[in-house]
């Protein structure tokens, strides 16, 4: 039974009242601020006694966040679960809900490459995917993979031996013929021939077996079934295992071979951590072979390194599909909740699972491993943003700025003849891209050139900046694409919204120029200063130029796929509206139904006419339109 934390110390009146009030079975409680914000979720088997041990002095507990939680914290919220398990997973759900200042919350160090495989799909291919678009969908994800060759040499070695279709959903209905694929003896030709569903999902068994790195259980299957094939006298399906055979031996044996007294599946986690940075890394081992290493950032962690752990593993394994939770966990210390966590994951994972803090031995070794992993991340981690720190004292003063530019804002405009104008703004934050951060803008009215854009665009971003908005405060430096002139449309749309530049204390703004010719004659980039006669040239290969060239090459990108998108739809708009009898209305339901126009052009009159709110004789209306003149019968 838990014990009465004794007396609390100085907290308001309101909050010692809710503190009173605690219930004392198992649940989660989120801390508050003045303002309403979730600072901190935790789960607890005791509201009551978990809730009141953060505000009493013999608490013992040193996370730097503690001691100002009573000047912090004015409103406690709790919710009461049936057992410590539920507790755990709505602990996770608000987590990711409310995005805690004071919790753990995982940032991957990329977005990685997974192969996806869904076994219920008719005939089943394998493609390569994000990990962040994952789903519990049913198909099987393979990796991840840590860059994007290493996916699609894994993707070229099974479509080299493995003889699944290559070919999108749409094409395994409609093609007449067998592919090139077929003829070179990589696929079984399903779009069009008659193929035994029995033989080709024995073919989706062998690659799940390969991807998942079961080597012995596919070497003996391919090995039984090119016995089979030889004894009835199938010697061309022989051969072909035979091949299938060697391709898996030798891929296999390439895979990095850990420790050959643990042939199990685990995954070994090390932390390592420099003040309120840390660095966690997963080592994936399947059968004693690293398979795969991810690791994921924590800025400003307050946590001790137990708890670190518990919100990591309750993180990172809730995103994971059950199916990939090992048999164990290693971790570099014991956690509390070790019992709690591992009935959770068993249940993720249809299978026991342990969690272990080995102290000698093999898999204290791989503990080591991925410790020094971790640290090596970390250590590269801090060098990279020592550098950008360096980069931008090097912008600074090469550009003569008021400030170290640590938000970076980039415009860029894009047109056609004076249709479709848009700009684009891209953002830099302390070195780094923040496309998160990014914003597109469609220019309002007849705009026949970029200065009338540029002092649009700038108008109305800086009007959201003076309206208080949070996400639109100003930046350091604003950089415009363009030369003298479009550098001052750029102060005047400062000077008329009454925004403070250059040496007044505002914001520095400069003009990149990049023309045709004088790229031609590889001379360097020019930066226009306010109230400096002369650019500025940058030479190439320089580090304040690699900053404003990559920003700059970003907001073209940005601003040009906007405009073509654009284009692509008044093309779309245009083609349908010429069609009689087919009005806005239709219009929508045929692109929500359809998508692209390329698709209500090729669909037949019973695919048009059964998209809601269309007739046959609208669907024939569209089809003819498409299909052209008709000869008269």
């Amino acid at each position: 039974m838990s014990q009465d934390p004794g007396p609390l110390e100085g907290e308001s009146p309101d909050l010692r009242e809710q503190l009173e009030r605690l219930p004392r079975e198992p649940g989660v409680y989120l801390f508050k601020d003045r303002a309403g914000a979730v600072v901190y979720v935790g789960k607890a088997k005791s509201l009551h006694a978990r809730v009141r041990s953060y505000f009493t002095r013999s608490s013992g507990d040193e996370r730097a966040f503690v001691p100002l939680l009573d000047q912090l914290v004015a409103a406690i919220e709790t919710i009461v679960t049936a057992s410590e398990k539920e507790a755990l997973l709505l602990e996770s759900t608000l987590i990711k809900r409310h995005r805690p200042r004071f919790n753990v919350l995982l940032r991957d160090d990329k977005s990685f490459l997974v192969l996806r495989l869904d076994p219920r799909a008719e005939f089943p291919r394998l493609e390569v995917t994000r990990a962040n678009k994952v789903k519990e969908d049913g198909a099987r994800y393979f990796g991840p993979y840590h860059s994007a060759s290493d996916a699609r040499q894994t993707l070229r070695i099974v479509n080299r031996h493995f003889q699944l279709r290559t070919c999108s959903d749409r094409a395994l209905t409609t093609r007449k013929r067998p592919c090139l694929q077929y003829q070179i003896g990589r696929c079984l030709a399903p779009c069009v021939l008659a193929v035994d569903p029995a033989r080709y999902a024995e073919q989706v068994e062998h690659v799940t077996l390969f991807l998942r790195g079961r080597r012995d259980e596919l070497v003996r299957a391919l090995e039984a079934r090119m016995r089979e094939a030889a004894r009835d006298l199938e010697f061309e399906r022989a051969a072909r295992l035979r091949d299938q055979l060697a391709a898996v031996q030798s891929s296999l044996q390439t895979q990095q071979v850990v420790s050959s007294k643990l042939e199990e599946d685990l995954d070994a986690i090390g932390l390592a951590r420099e003040g309120a940075r840390a660095e966690l890394v997963v080592l994936l081992f399947r059968r004693g072979k690293l398979v795969g290493r991810r690791a994921f950032a924590l800025s400003d962690q307050e946590l001790p390194d137990d708890e670190v752990l518990s919100s990591f593993l309750a993180r990172y394994y809730d995103a994971e599909r059950g199916e990939e939770v090992p048999a164990r966990v290693l971790l570099p210390r014991a956690i509390e909740d070790a019992e709690l966590k591992a009935e959770w994951l068993a249940e993720r994972r249809g299978a026991a699972v342990e969690l272990l803090a080995p102290q000698r031995g093999e898999r204290r070794k791989l503990v080591e491993l991925a410790r020094r992993n971790a640290e090596a991340s970390l250590a590269s981690r801090q060098r990279g943003a020592e550098d950008a720190e360096e980069a931008l004292a090097r912008l600074q003063l090469r550009l003569r700025l008021t400030r170290p530019p640590r938000r970076i804002e980039c415009y860029d405009i894009s047109t056609l003849q004076g249709r479709q104008t848009v700009a684009s703004m891209t953002v830099m934050q302390d070195g780094v891209l923040a496309p998160a951060s990014y914003r597109r803008f469609r220019i309002k009215g007849a705009v026949t050139d970029d200065f009338a854009a540029i002092y649009e665009v700038l108008s109305r971003r800086l009007r959201r900046a003076r309206g208080g908005e949070p996400a639109w405060a100003l930046p350091d430096l604003i950089v415009v694409d363009g030369g003298k002139a479009q550098l001052a449309v750029a102060l005047a749309a400062l000077r008329d919204l009454e925004v403070a530049a250059w040496r007044e204390g505002g914001v520095d703004v400069v003009a990149l120029a990049k023309e045709a010719e004088r790229v031609a004659r590889e001379e360097p980039d020019r930066v226009f200063l306010p109230h400096v006669k002369d650019p500025i040239r940058l030479r190439p290969n320089t580090t304040e130029l690699h900053l404003l060239a990559r920003l700059r090459d970003e907001a073209h990108r940005f601003a040009l796929g906007y405009h073509r998108t654009l284009r692509r739809r008044q093309t779309l708009r245009s083609s349908l509206e010429e069609i009689p009898g087919i009005g806005a209305g239709r219009r929508r339901l045929l692109l929500r139904a359809l998508g692209s126009l390329r698709r209500i052009r090729e669909a037949s009159v019973a695919e048009l006419a059964a998209v809601p709110g269309m007739t046959l004789r609208a669907a024939e209306a569209v089809a003819s339109y498409f299909a052209g003149p008709r000869p008269s019968a």
